[in-house]
C-alpha cells in the first residue's frame, strides 16, 4: 500500500485557510478543499474526512495530494479546463450581427433565429451551425434591434 503524503501547513497557511472558511465568501468547492486540507493536516483519515464533509474519499485523496504538491492556497483554486472551441469566429459573429441588423428578406416582417441561421449559411457568411448557436451569439450582443444600430452591436461583440 503506497504511503500517504501528509499535508503540512505553515502557521500562515493555516490562518489563511481558517479566515477563508470563517468568511464563507468563496465557492463551495474552495471551502470544501480548505476544510479537507485543515483536517488532513490534523491527521484525520481520508475516510473520516469524507464522512464528515459528505464527499467521496477520492475527492479527499486528490485534494490532499494536490495540497502536498502545490501548497494549500494553490489547491483551493481549480485547474484551468480546456473547454470546447467556439463554433464561430469573431469575424463570422460580426457578419451574423450585420445580417440581422439589415432588413429582413421580402415577405418577412422581422428576423427569427431560424431565418437568420438559414440566410447566413445560404449567403456563406457563417459555417453551418445550429440555430441555438446563432441565438446565443445574438443574445451575447445584448441587442435590441429597435434601439441599436449595427455599429453599436459590433462594438459590443468585440468587448465580450
Amino acid at each position: 500500500m503506497p504511503k500517504k503524503r501528509l499535508v503540512r501547513l505553515s502557521t500562515r497557511e493555516r490562518k489563511e485557510l481558517l479566515i477563508i472558511i470563517a468568511q464563507g465568501k468563496r465557492a463551495a468547492r474552495e471551502l470544501l478543499r480548505a476544510r479537507i486540507l485543515l483536517k488532513s493536516s490534523e491527521g484525520w483519515t481520508d475516510e473520516r474526512i469524507a464522512e464528515a464533509f459528505h464527499t467521496s474519499p477520492a475527492t479527499v485523496r486528490r485534494t490532499r495530494l494536490r495540497g502536498a504538491q502545490v501548497g494549500a492556497i494553490a489547491t483551493l483554486t481549480e485547474k484551468a479546463r480546456a473547454g470546447a472551441p467556439h463554433k464561430l469566429t469573431l469575424e463570422e459573429k460580426a457578419r451574423l450581427v450585420a445580417l440581422v441588423c439589415s432588413l429582413p428578406p421580402a415577405g418577412r416582417r422581422r428576423w427569427t433565429v431560424r431565418l437568420a441561421t438559414e440566410q447566413a449559411v445560404a449567403q456563406t457568411l457563417i459555417q453551418p451551425v445550429a440555430p441555438e448557436t446563432v441565438r446565443s451569439v445574438l443574445k451575447k450582443t445584448k441587442s435590441n434591434l429597435g434601439k441599436l444600430k449595427a455599429g453599436a452591436m459590433l462594438k459590443s461583440m468585440t468587448n465580450s
